[in-house]
């Protein structure tokens, strides 16, 4: 169980390197910015798409549960429910600093410091992606106790796609804030997501649900990263960007990235 715990721990840590990855001083710069975020929302709708959603309804199936398709949709539009209610409950935009973005040029990057909405796109981010790292903990977790070396390539594979996602996390933090330590902070509570959920999963869930349902969390998720790129990250990587170009590369990038990353497990 030791090695199972460390797996998870270092694949989670892995977004606080793409969380330093992101303090470089181009990322305070609105092109680069767009492409990041624009980044973020291609990561999380293809590894949604292929990967989550599949793995949901392929579980159910295989444990024979009664009609899949309706139990994997009913959770992934709890999820797309739960990113328009953090959405309602996190702190309002602030008009004035958030028009000051939008007219600011490439290089201004002091218009960007202390634009909240920016800075709630990034607590947007952090929250989802440590919803989505949780349960992928709990799989890297079981995963490790069964079979270690099935495991460690699996763990492998979640610390590649876990860099991009914490400069997801910290770009915008980084961006709003002018200050490394929040940015990494966040960074730091998404990956660590992943052994907290691989725990709470293996203790609390399995007396909570059936096993046969327990794979619905990552419908749930998928919901709430597909819900946040097309409400909150496209948006504003279009907010940010100086050239259509900026947003359309992001989203390649982002899914090219996560392709890559799951064609090695």
């Amino acid at each position: 169980m030791i090695w199972a715990i460390a797996a998870t721990v270092l694949a989670g840590l892995a977004t606080v390197v793409g969380g330093f990855l992101a303090l470089h001083p181009g990322m305070r710069k609105r092109g680069p910015l767009a492409f990041g975020l624009a980044f973020a929302a291609g990561l999380m709708i293809v590894l949604s798409v292929l990967e989550i959603l599949p793995l949901s309804l392929s579980t159910l199936r295989d444990s024979r549960v009664g009609q899949p398709i309706w139990w994997t949709a009913g959770a992934f539009v709890v999820g797309c429910a739960l990113v328009l209610l953090i959405d309602v409950v996190l702190p309002g935009h602030a008009p004035t600093a958030d028009a000051a973005g939008a007219d600011a040029v490439e290089s201004d990057a002091p218009a960007l410091q202390g634009n909240a909405r920016l800075a709630r796109s990034g607590l947007l981010i952090a929250l989802v992606i440590g919803a989505h790292n949780a349960p992928e903990g709990l799989m890297t977790f079981l995963t490790m106790l069964e079979s270690p070396e099935l495991g460690v390539g699996l763990a492998v594979a979640i610390s590649i796609h876990n860099v991009p996602e914490g400069m997801a996390v910290a770009a915008p933090v980084f961006a709003a804030t002018g200050r490394r330590r929040p940015a990494i902070i966040w960074a730091t509570v998404a990956g660590l997501a992943e052994p907290v959920g691989a725990l709470v999963g293996y203790f609390v869930l399995r007396a909570v649900l059936p096993p046969e349902l327990l794979v619905l969390t990552l419908a749930l998720v998928a919901g709430m990263m597909i819900a946040l790129s097309l409400r909150e990250l496209i948006p504003a990587a279009r907010r940010y960007q100086t050239h259509p170009v900026q947003s359309l590369a992001g989203l390649a990038a982002g899914a090219f990235v996560v392709w890559g990353s799951l064609a090695m497990t």
